[in-house]
């Protein structure tokens, strides 16, 4: 039963994230769920539960979804498809519902709700952290550096993803967020050697 729900719902955010360019798509979330699991069985968590609120935790973020309202029923009616019982729905709701760092220094109601938003932050730093930060400035037209300029995929390393490490809730991310932010401290070193 729990494998044929998750494959229903790796489908679903295939079919709705496979084209994105901006470092959310299917791969993000997979990423995501996957370190969701590992969290929750590393924390005590509820792994099912964990892993689905990771596969759906960007369905209703206002910077991928242009109706949001309709983002919420399809999320509602894959629910029912999938025989969700309605115990578990809100489980996973409220999972999904503090993940965004635009929460700011939220934390989560549940467990689950913390390992999720650890999963989706951990997928914000390191290589693929990287590599994430420099497709999302590319597809929204940043300049990658400027000693002028602001709004620059560098510069986001400084309002975001330096910050992560003090911000994840659970002592196994925690361990496994400080090796990909060292990693970022060291490509920022680079960077700036490169720079000129």
């Amino acid at each position: 039963m729990e494998n044929n729900v998750l494959e229903q719902v790796s489908s679903y955010i295939y079919n709705r994230f496979c084209h994105d360019a901006t470092g959310h798509d299917f791969y993000h979330m997979r990423r995501v769920a996957k370190m969701a699991k590992r969290l929750a069985l590393l924390e005590g968590g509820d792994p099912f539960i964990s892993e689905l609120a990771g596969w759906l935790h960007d369905t209703q973020d206002p910077k991928l979804t242009e109706n949001l309202s309709e983002a919420k029923q399809e999320v509602m009616d894959l629910f029912e498809y999938c025989q969700i019982s309605l115990e578990e729905q809100e489980q996973i709701l409220v999972a999904m519902e503090a993940v965004s760092f635009k929460t700011g220094h939220r934390i989560p109601r549940s467990l689950e709700g913390k390992v999720v938003q650890d999963a989706d932050r951990l997928d914000a730093i390191g290589a693929i952290g990287i590599a994430r930060a420099f497709s999302y400035g590319g597809a929204k037209g940043q300049a990658l550096h400027s000693e002028t300029s602001e709004e620059t995929t560098i510069r986001h390393f400084y309002d975001k993803l330096l910050q992560i490490q003090g911000l994840l809730n659970t002592p196994s991310a925690m361990e496994i967020g400080q090796k990909r932010h060292d990693f970022l401290e060291t490509y920022l070193h680079e960077f700036y050697e490169e720079w000129m």
